[in-house]
This record gives structure tokens, sequence and C-alpha cells, in this order.
């Protein structure tokens, strides 16, 4: 019979069939369809409701643009928000607040179990941005018994995040910008030292600098000059103390050996000589300095002496030759002439010492002149090496005075983001819409165990009837009888209903009738129920 009801239900959905299991069966379906639907929609009354408070906390951009004021702190907000997370889920937070508003009571629970019952409690929901994927906002959710404790705890979860997010970045910025400060400090004191090396070294080597090539060798030009004209005025005061050594022999002899009637004295010549010398020189030196040169005054001031001399000794023959003292007198009269103050013997060796000591004053000259040449030779041959030198101390210098320069920038742009995140100008939370008050419990959702209680209901009801129908092993059609006799049938005998049975058949009737609207008019009040006060 199994079989042959297995070969039938492989024919095709039998809608005729359907319905008359669903007119013999429909005690059998409804009454499990209601006990089912009141089981479920029993247990949504009966188990304690739980309240959930939610708020949303919008993630606000800082105030000030990006371009004048850069952040200094973490700029990954999911990072950082389940590092907030993490500090307020912490035992200690969530202890306080279970003591402060007297969550879980009961002795017989410990703090810990408290604590992870709470985090259970606690909801927290990110809101991204539909284009970018960036947060935008979260939300913060606390179910609870009581919908004034939801509301409170809430409240208290969403102070913390507000306030743990401003310290979290006032810390952040503040640890930057002192970090920032050590390094520059560290940066400063390598830069000082690099400077000192620098001072020293240049301290050590003044005038081999290559900074100082350009005056070196203007100098040395200027040194070399000098030597040159010392040179040249040396040489001739060599000549002039020559002629001067002549000049005071010849005066000498002319004293002494008396010149021929009407001709020339015999020293008249070589002074005579010696003043072309000397105004050609000058005539020479005229074309070269300016009349307030000094070598051009000295010039005129020997020219003037000489030519003063040549006068006095042409006075002093003039005056001999005009003299008759005897020959035994000439001595005396000679010698007085060469030593007066004013004789020209005594001129001619005045000259002659300042001749010498000139001399002696232009050797040294020219000695301490060789003596700075050779310094400032030495110094333009040392300075390839200082420049190496220098340049290996300067490349040090450089790197350490960039990376303090780059150092101190940050270090400015780290202070004026620590001031915005003081000021709270930064990335912050605010609120956007406060803790709720709920007024319908979050769990259970009755109108939902309404819907899953008539699903229950009619998985029972079709399992019952169901069950029922493949047990039963009655014909109740026709068909189902041409289908069991294999052969045609030649007849029928029709069905002759009494009276009796047709009052049963119409007293079930109505009572399926009945049966379906109590249950469904139960389903509906109570899913009604459930939405009104649920």
């Amino acid at each position: 019979m199994v079989d042959d009801l297995d070969e039938k239900s492989q024919e095709g959905f039998d809608l005729q069939r359907v319905l008359s299991v669903a007119r013999r069966r429909h005690l059998q379906f409804l009454i499990p369809l209601l006990l089912g639907w009141l089981v479920v929609w029993g247990a949504s009354w009966i188990l304690p409701p739980t309240y959930r408070s939610t708020t949303l906390i919008l993630v606000a951009q800082p105030t000030m643009p990006k371009d004048y004021v850069t952040p200094n702190v973490n700029d990954d907000l999911q990072e950082r928000l389940q590092s907030i997370t993490q500090q307020i889920l912490s035992r200690t937070r969530l202890l306080q607040i279970v003591d402060q508003v007297k969550l879980y009571g009961g002795s017989q629970i410990t703090p810990d179990e408290k604590v992870d019952q709470m985090r259970k409690d606690i909801t927290i929901e990110l809101v991204h941005d539909a284009h970018n994927d960036r947060i935008t906002a979260f939300n913060v959710s606390y179910s609870a018994r009581d919908p004034h404790v939801a509301q409170q705890v809430t409240s208290a979860l969403t102070n913390l995040f507000i306030n743990e997010n401003v310290e979290v970045r006032q810390q952040q910025s503040e640890d930057t910008t002192q970090f920032l400060e050590s390094q520059l400090e560290t940066a400063r004191s390598t830069l000082s030292e690099q400077e000192e090396k620098i001072r020293e070294f240049k301290g050590q080597h003044v005038g081999e600098m290559p900074a100082q090539q350009a005056s070196n060798l203007q100098i040395l030009s200027g040194l070399q000059s000098q030597l040159q004209s010392a040179e040249d005025a040396l040489t001739t005061a060599k000549q002039q103390r020559i002629y001067l050594e002549t000049l005071i022999d010849q005066y000498r002899s002319l004293q002494g050996t008396p010149t021929s009637t009407g001709g020339p004295p015999e020293g008249l010549p070589a002074i005579d000589k010696e003043l072309e010398r000397l105004k050609a020189q000058l005539t020479d030196l005229s074309t070269r300095y300016t009349d307030r040169h000094p070598d051009l005054r000295k010039l005129r001031e020997q020219i003037a002496k000489t030519e003063k001399t040549r006068d006095q000794i042409i006075a002093d023959l003039k005056n001999k030759k005009a003299d008759a003292n005897p020959k035994d007198g000439a001595a005396a009269v000679r010698e007085a002439a060469e030593f007066s103050p004013g004789s020209p013997m005594a001129q001619l060796q005045g000259q002659l010492q300042a001749n010498q000591n000139e001399i002696a004053n232009r050797e040294r000259a020219i000695a301490g002149l060789k003596t700075n040449i050779g310094e400032y030779q030495a110094r333009l041959n040392q300075e390839p090496v200082r420049e190496q030198q220098l340049a290996d101390l300067t490349r040090g210098y450089d790197q350490s005075k960039a990376n303090y320069d780059e150092l101190l920038k940050k270090k400015n742009q780290s202070q004026m983001a620590t001031s915005m995140e003081r000021l709270q100008q930064g990335e912050r939370f605010t609120i956007l819409d406060p803790p709720s008050l709920p007024l319908k419990p979050d769990f259970p959702n009755r109108l939902k165990f309404c819907g899953i209680g008539l699903a229950v209901g009619l998985m029972l009801g079709v399992a019952l009837a169901g069950g029922l129908e493949l047990l039963d092993g009655r014909l109740h059609s026709e068909k189902e009888i041409k289908d069991l006799v294999p052969v045609v049938m030649i007849c029928e005998i029709p069905d002759i209903p009494n009276l009796l049975d047709q009052q049963v058949a119409t007293r079930k009737m109505w009572l399926g009738w009945a049966t379906a609207a109590v249950v469904f008019a139960t389903i509906l009040a109570g899913s009604a129920f459930s939405y009104l006060h649920g």
C-alpha cells in the first residue's frame, strides 16, 4: 500500500487529493498549528525582556584645514577606535560602570562574570562612507532589563568614548611634540659640536682658508711690489753712499791741494754729475708717482742738499783763493773749516751717516718683506689641503644643519597641532543622536516570535496530518480504487447516504470551520497584541 502511494506521489501534485486530505485531517492540522503557535508565542511573554539603548556618534573632521595645520596623531581612525574600545572595555572601566549603576546584582556573580556579561551586552557598529569606505560615525548600544538603566549605561559609554578620544589624541600629540623636541635637542648638540670644530679649525689655520685665497694673493702681490720698491730704494741708497764717500774724499783732497787758476775744482764735476743723475731720477719717478710720494719728496730734499753742498764748496774755494794766510796756518784753517757745524764737510758726514742708517733700515725692511712673502706663499700652498679638510668638516655640518632645520620645522608644526588638540579643534567625536530611551524590548521580539510560532505550528500540523494520512490504509476516492484494481470496472455502486451520516458530516464541517476561525482569530489577536504591547 505504501509503495502504491509512493508511486502515486511521483506522478505529480494532485490538488484534489490535497483538498480531500485537508477536509479529512483539518482538525489534526489546526490543533497542532494552534498549539505550536501558542507555545512559541507564550514563550515570548515568559522570557525576560531586554531593552537596547542606542546612540550615534559622529566623527567630526578638524575645523582647521590640513594645509594650515597638519595633525600629528595617527590618521587611521579604525585602529585608533579599536584601541579606544579596548581601553573602554577593560575590566577596570567596566567594573566602575557596574558599581556605579549597580548592574548584575547578586553576590553569587563574580566581578569577572559581570564584566564578561557586560561585554556581551555592549554592541559597537561602525558606519562607513559608501564612496571611499571611510568611517564617518559609529553606533554604541547596550542591552539591559530596565530601559532607564540601558539609557544610563549607554550615556556613560558615550561619554567614555568622547573623553577617551580627546585624551588619546592629546596624549599622542604631546608625545609626538616631546619626541621631536628631544630629537631637536640632540640635533642642536650635534650641530653645536660641528660648529665648534669648524670654528677651531678656522682659528688654527687663520689665513689659510680657501675664502682668503684672493686676499692672500692680493697681499702677496702688494708685498712683492713693496719688495721690489725696497730693493730699488736700497740700490739707490748704496749708490748714494758711494757718491757721498767719493764726494768726501774729493772734498778733502780739494782742501789739501789748490786748484789751477781759472779752472773748476776737481770735485765739482762729480757733484754736477750726481745732480744730473738725481734730476734724471726725479723726472723718471715723476712719471710714475704723484708729487706727494715719499720717494719724490726725499729725492727733492737730496737734490736741494746736494745743490747747497755744491754752492758751499764753491764759496769756500773762492774764500780760500782770496785768503793770503801763511802755509802753517792753512792746516788749522782747513781743520776748522772741516769740523765747523755749517761746513760742507760736516754736512756730507751727516748725509753719509743718514745714508748708512737708511741702508740698514732698508735691509731690515727687505728681510721682513721676504719673511712675510714666504709666509703668504706657504699659506697659498696650504690652501688646497685646508680646502679638503674644511670640505670634510662642512659636509658633516651641512647634514646636521639640514637635519636640524627639518626637525625644527616639524617641531613647530607639531606644537601647532598640539595647541589645536588642546583647544579640541582636531578630529573629535560628537553625539549626533543622544542615547535613546527604549519603549519596546529588543528581545524577545514578540511579533517575530509570532511568525516563528506560526511556522512551527504549520510544520507540526503538516507533520501530524501527513503522518496520519500515510498511516491510514483506507481508500477514500474512486480514483484510488481504480488505481488499485488492475481490471476495468463495468459499473459503480453509488453512495447512498442516510440522514444520520449527513448530520454527522455537517457537524464535522461546521466544527472544522469553527476550529479554523478560532485558530486564525487567536493567531491574529495574539499578533496584534504583540505588535501593540510587545
